[in-house]
């Protein structure tokens, strides 16, 4: 097997396949995410956190309480991390 150093790797690549993607601009979206949306990942990072990755199943029952109030899924998430 060749040993391919970092410039024969690189003209590998076909020029038609290579492009750069533009360099971030440091400022954040315009938009902001829903509540609702963001008390969904919070239960899902919570879940997860505690090694009990949500299954398919259960994606209903996370939409539910997602659309609870912010006091409600903040007790739901005290009570899976334990604080």
């Amino acid at each position: 097997m060749p040993d391919l150093d970092h410039e024969g790797a690189v003209a590998a690549v076909a020029e038609d396949d290579d492009y750069v993607l533009p360099a971030p601009c440091g400022q954040r979206p315009s938009y902001a995410l829903a509540a609702t949306d963001k008390r969904r990942l919070d239960l899902h990072a919570a879940l997860t956190t505690a090694g009990l990755a949500p299954r398919p199943g259960d994606l209903e029952a996370i939409g539910i309480l997602s659309g609870l109030d912010d006091t409600t899924v903040g007790t739901v998430l005290r009570w899976i991390t334990r604080d």
